[in-house]
């Protein structure tokens, strides 16, 4: 784990967002789902199980079990035959969710604006200030992470069951979009300009 995924889990550990111990399952698909960001599993790839099940170190009970994590995200689809693959969702499809996420993390906004507490400000202002100070030493991944915690943790500080649920929901399955996007030339200096922005408000 890096220095910035430390990070992280630390200061969402603090306000109890992560467990102290993750399954097999839940560890293989972070492991799968990092692959597939950094497209060394490109879109419509197939997934050979028992490769990936000995490559891993795990039965292939517990890869199963993390296919079907990615699935539920979006990331991993299913042949007629059952066989896995790497999604590969027509760009009308990432439009389209992307419209949808985009009016979730707005209502975020708003509400935490409302309801927010102390430790809910502290913990947003920790991570965009963490984000300014490491940004230019930060792979791409580890930024990439850093802003989806910046944005969880909006979510989270909306004190909405419902919103929560379908943010994650959507969020997975633009995860992959969202770090294309992120490694754009000039977008990690906007990136961090608009954190700003919203931790002032």
């Amino acid at each position: 784990m890096s220095k910035a995924q430390s990070k992280i889990v630390s200061i969402l550990s603090e306000a109890g967002q992560v467990p102290e111990r993750r399954s097999l399952s839940g560890e293989a698909a972070d492991a799968l789902r990092e692959l597939i960001l950094l497209e060394k599993l490109a879109p419509g790839t197939k997934v050979p199980e028992r490769d990936l099940a000995e490559g891993l170190g795990i039965s292939r009970t517990p890869l199963k079990d993390a296919l079907r994590i990615l699935e539920t995200a979006g990331l991993i689809e299913y042949v007629p035959t059952r066989r896995p693959r790497v999604a590969d969702p027509s760009l009308e499809e990432i439009a389209q969710n992307t419209d949808v996420l985009g009016a979730l993390e707005a209502l975020a906004g708003d509400l935490a604006c409302q309801v927010a507490t102390d430790a809910d400000i502290a913990d947003i202002t920790a991570l965009q200030q963490h984000m300014q100070e490491v940004s230019d030493d930060l792979p791409d991944l580890d930024f990439f992470h850093l802003d989806m915690a910046f944005h969880a943790r909006i979510v989270e500080a909306a004190q909405n069951a419902a919103l929560t649920q379908t943010h994650g929901q959507y969020n997975a399955r633009l995860w992959r979009a969202r770090f294309m996007s992120s490694r754009q030339v000039d977008r990690r200096d906007n990136t961090l300009a608009e954190h700003a922005a919203i931790t002032e408000a």
